[in-house]
Formats: structure tokens, sequence, C-alpha cells
């Protein structure tokens, strides 16, 4: 056990993750949850999810060693501000937030000076939200960022390190303004694209009499499932990621351009050496043990 209470504000995917995944390593004397929604609550309630719902994030962070923030970004300041008051002396609060510096500008300063802030975001998800969407090996060899602020607290943090440890995560430390960058990359550009590929094919279906969605291979298939992602918590992640997300997007623009030239002015060498070198990229993937190689990346044979 590394936590006599845990707490968790926002009851979704990663909340609920979390929650099984404790339970699971018995990291945690008592998990307790809330969320804004009375039917969220009850949901959880239902299905045992936490050891005490309460009815305010308030009730739910008083006496709580760790308290994690699984609310929108653009949720977070309000949440911080009517906890803050209610914090223990010596708690540690995190959250798992897609944006870092953001968050930061947004909690750190509404918070007590006894409360060791450090911010996380575990690189794990489905397209899927909500209470019992939860699974306790969604970290399971997955990667876990951790943002210890400067003059830090250094047992709070290797107590949460070994916690995220225990969910099953490898646990990795950035400074916010590259994790923000890192993940403007491999996350937040990736799914504006698979949006916006799937908004054209919503006009093309119109047209089509629905033969995009009949005849959808796995290509498409992939881009609507990152595209079926919570609405609320990527536009917030976009609107708090401004900078990386549009240095990203200019530089994949000027790639599509030069892709685009390739195609016109039929130099399949120029395509051929690009999809090579892109190729590697999955390469690496599969062997960081981040995906697996399985034929239709493991779906097996039904659709």
């Amino acid at each position: 056990m590394i936590y006599q209470r845990i707490a968790f504000i926002g009851l979704g995917l990663i909340a609920g993750s979390m929650a099984h995944a404790t339970r699971r390593a018995d990291l945690a004397g008592e998990i307790v949850g809330t969320a804004r929604s009375e039917q969220t609550r009850e949901i959880a309630k239902e299905i045992n999810l936490c050891d005490r719902i309460t009815d305010t994030a308030a009730e739910a962070v008083e006496g709580a060693d760790l308290v994690v923030l699984c609310v929108p970004v653009g949720a977070m300041e309000a949440v911080t501000k009517e906890i803050a008051p209610h914090l223990a002396e010596g708690c540690t609060l995190t959250d798992v937030g897609s944006v870092k510096k953001a968050v930061i500008d947004a909690v750190a300063p509404h918070l007590p000076d006894h409360v060791h802030f450090i911010p996380g975001h575990p690189l794990a998800g489905t397209e899927h939200s909500g209470p019992r969407s939860g699974f306790a090996e969604l970290f399971d060899k997955r990667f876990t960022i951790l943002v210890p602020p400067e003059g830090g607290n250094a047992q709070a943090a290797a107590n949460l390190r070994k916690y995220w440890e225990g969910l099953g995560a490898y646990v990795d430390e950035m400074d916010p303004e590259h994790h923000d960058l890192v993940l403007a990359v491999t996350s937040h550009c990736p799914h504006l694209i698979a949006y916006t590929m799937v908004g054209v094919a919503d006009d093309l279906r119109r047209v089509t009499d629905s033969e995009v969605i009949k005849y959808s291979a796995a290509g498409f298939r992939d881009f609507t499932r990152i595209a079926a992602s919570d609405p609320t918590m990527w536009r917030d992640v976009f609107l708090n990621n401004k900078e990386a997300t549009l240095e990203i997007l200019g530089r994949f623009t000027e790639e599509l351009f030069a892709l685009q030239r390739a195609i016109r002015t039929g130099d399949g060498e120029q395509l051929h050496d690009y999809f090579t070198r892109t190729r590697a990229i999955r390469r690496g993937i599969i062997e960081a043990g981040q995906d697996t190689d399985a034929p239709d990346f493991g779906r097996g044979a039904k659709r």
C-alpha cells in the first residue's frame, strides 16, 4: 500500500481504470470518487467502482493523501478552486490531462503551500468513456509522463512514480513545454487529422449513399476509432495546446504539399523513399512494446 486514501475527481475511463488497477495491486487503503453528473455517480455506485462516492469534490478530497484530477483540461481551474481549502496537509495532487503547461498555469496558483502538485499524463486510452469503460489492464506496459516541479518534494514524487509503476505503467519525466510538443506530434495532431478525415468522409457519404461506411477498409476504420474519442476532452486539448499543435500542423501541411507534388508529377521514387522511411517508425513502435504486429492489429477475424 502506497496511499491511505485516494480521491478521484471525475469518474471516466482513466479514473475507472486507475481504481481497478489500484485494487488489483492493493495500492490504497480506501478509494473515494466523485463526478459532476449525478447519473455518473449512480453508475459508479452500482458497479462498486470506488469504496465511497461523494456528491461533491470537496467531500471527496477530505483526508486524502493522493488526489487525482480526471476532468477535462478546461475544468481543472474551477475544480482546483473548489477543493483547495479542503486538501489535507502533505497531500499529493496530480492530474491526467493531455496538456501540461496550461494545467500547471490553471492549477498551481490556487494551491496551498502544504500540497505537493505533480502533474501527470498516462499515455493510454480507448475511444470509450464513462465509469463502465475502465479496466485494470489499461496502463500495463504503457508510459505515464510525470512533470515534477523544480524544487518539489522528492518523496512525494517518488511515491507517485511508485504508484504508477504499481498500476503497471512505465514512468518517464519531462518538462511541461517538451511534453506538450511531443504530445502534439504523437497524439493531438493525429486526432485532429482523424477528425478531419472522418468529417470529409461524412460529406462524401451523403453523396455516395453510405458507401463510405459500407466499404470502410482498415485505414478509414482506424480513423473513426480515433475520432470517436470524447469531444469535450479534445476541444479542451486543442484550446490549451495551441502553440505546439499549430507548429506541428504547419510542418504536416508542408509534408502534405510535398507528397501532393510527388503524386502530381509522378515521382514514384520520392513516394517510395518517403513511405520506406515512415514504415520504420511503425517497426520502432512494435519493438518498443507499444503495439502488436499481429495480423489486422490483433482484431481477429470478426468485424
